[in-house]
C-alpha cells in the first residue's frame, strides 16, 4: 500500500488548472496546422490563421487561450493500492482548482446554484469523475469545459430498432444545429451505450482521447473517420464562416447496454478542447 498526502494532489490540479488553460495540447495544434493547409477558401483559412496565432501567444506569454477558462472537470484514476491521507481527496481537488483559478489569474465562471445563481468567486466546486484502476499510481486530468460548446451538447435516448444511422443522425444533426456556436471548428465527443448518464460521461471522456489516437476497436474507428468526413461535409466551417473545417476530431467511447436501449450522447467542445495531465 503506497501513502499518498492529499496535498500532493491539490498542488498537481493547481498546477493543471494552469497549464489546460494557457497551452492548447499539441494534438489540437497538429490538427488545426493540417487543415488549415487543406482549406481552400480565404476566410476559413484566415480563421484558422489568427487561431494559430492566439495559442502562439498563450503559449509565449503564458495566458489562457480563451477568455472563457471553463469550469473545472478532474478526472482521477486512483490505483486501488493508493492510501490518502491528510484530508479528504476531493477537498484537496477543490482546494487545487481554487488556487489555480486564483493564483493563475483565471476567470472564475461556477455559480452556487443553477436557477438563484452567484458566483463561487474562485471558480469551484469542480466535476470530478473517479476511477479505481490497478497499481499504485494516480492519474489526474484537468479539462476546462467552456460553455459556449458545452450548451450545444445533447443525448438521447436511441431504440435499438432505429440502429447505427439512428446514431449517425442524430450526431450530425447535433453538431448541424449548433452551427457556429461552439466555436468551430470543434471537437466531437461522442458516447453511445451505457445508462443516461454513463453515456453523456463518455462522451465528456471522448473529448480528453488524442485526436490523434482512433478507438481500439477497428469499427468504431472506421466511423471516427466517416463521421468526421461527414461533419466537415456540412460546411459550417471555422467560427461558421464556411469551409471545409467544421470539426477537427471526433471520438467514440462505447460500453455494453441494456437489451432495450441505445443511449447516445454529443459532447462539443470548441477549437480549444483543452486538458492536462499528470501521474503522481
Amino acid at each position: 500500500m503506497r501513502e499518498l498526502d492529499v496535498s500532493i494532489v491539490r498542488d498537481a490540479v493547481a498546477r493543471l488548472c494552469v497549464a489546460a488553460n494557457t497551452r492548447l495540447p499539441e494534438d489540437v495544434k497538429k490538427a488545426i496546422d493540417e487543415f488549415r493547409s487543406k482549406e481552400d477558401w480565404a476566410i476559413a483559412k484566415g480563421v484558422l490563421e489568427n487561431i494559430v496565432e492566439n495559442y502562439l501567444i498563450a503559449d509565449s506569454e503564458n495566458v489562457p487561450i480563451c477568455q472563457d477558462t471553463g469550469m473545472a472537470c478532474v478526472f482521477l484514476e486512483v490505483g486501488q493500492e493508493v492510501h490518502f491521507v491528510g484530508g479528504g481527496l476531493y477537498d484537496a481537488v477543490n482546494e487545487g482548482v481554487r488556487r489555480g483559478y486564483t493564483d493563475g489569474y483565471l476567470r472564475k465562471s461556477v455559480v452556487a446554484d443553477p436557477i438563484r445563481r452567484g458566483n463561487t468567486g474562485d471558480n469551484t466546486p469542480a466535476v470530478v469523475y473517479t476511477d479505481i484502476v490497478p497499481g499504485d499510481r494516480v492519474r489526474i486530468t484537468v479539462g476546462p469545459k467552456g460553455f459556449g460548446s458545452e450548451n450545444m451538447s445533447a443525448i438521447k435516448m436511441l431504440k435499438p430498432s432505429d440502429g447505427l444511422e439512428g446514431i449517425k443522425k442524430f450526431i450530425l444533426d447535433t453538431v448541424e444545429a449548433a452551427g457556429p456556436n461552439p466555436c468551430p471548428p470543434m471537437v466531437v465527443g461522442v458516447g453511445i451505450g451505457g445508462t443516461f448518464d454513463k453515456a453523456a460521461y463518455l462522451a465528456k471522456k471522448a473529448l480528453m482521447r488524442p485526436l490523434d489516437v482512433r478507438n481500439p476497436d477497428p469499427y468504431y474507428a472506421e466511423l471516427e473517420i466517416e463521421l468526421l468526413e461527414q461533419i466537415n461535409a456540412l460546411g459550417i466551417g471555422p467560427q461558421g464562416f464556411g469551409g471545409l473545417t467544421t470539426a477537427l476530431g471526433l471520438n467514440i467511447e462505447v460500453m455494453p447496454t441494456h437489451i432495450a436501449g441505445m443511449p447516445c450522447a454529443v459532447n462539443i467542445g470548441c477549437h480549444a478542447t483543452r486538458h492536462a495531465t499528470e501521474v503522481l
